[in-house]
């Protein structure tokens, strides 16, 4: 069996701030860009990985979801409480320090932890917990 990730989802509040933050900041292409039913998704992934790709949707991508659920869920990402995602990097100390310099909100900055990786981690322009890795030498 061969099972490889293809797409994962990131919500996001302001689809302006989020693609300057993963296109200019993370240096991450945009690939697509699509409305539908009054909502929108926009596709980023890294030059490196051209088969995954990260989706960034609005907190309840669901045009049926109730008001009272789509509330909720824009609290919990407003509150940082929606999961995030963890990148790898070859050089983590120059990748926080590229991050840090752009204004990113810096949650932990570089530090080897005991699970064999040193890493350090942000908080993206909608509250998203993103955390950046590389193996310890």
């Amino acid at each position: 069996m061969d099972i490889k990730l293809a797409t994962c989802f990131i919500a996001v509040d302001d689809f302006e701030k989020a693609i300057d933050f993963y296109r200019d900041v993370l240096g991450l292409e945009v690939r697509l860009d699509v409305g539908f039913e009054g909502m929108r998704w926009v596709t980023v992934g890294s030059p490196a990985q051209p088969d995954v790709a990260i989706v960034l949707e609005p907190p309840l991508a669901d045009p049926n979801a109730s008001a009272a659920d789509q509330e909720a869920m824009a609290q919990l990402l407003a509150k940082g409480l929606l999961r995030g995602v963890i990148f790898s990097t070859e050089d983590v100390d120059a990748t926080f320090e590229r991050i840090r310099a752009a204004g990113a909100e810096v949650v932990q900055e570089p530090i080897d932890q005991p699970y064999g990786v040193r890493d350090c981690a942000f908080r993206d322009p909608a509250g998203n917990l993103l955390r950046f890795n590389q193996p310890k030498k």
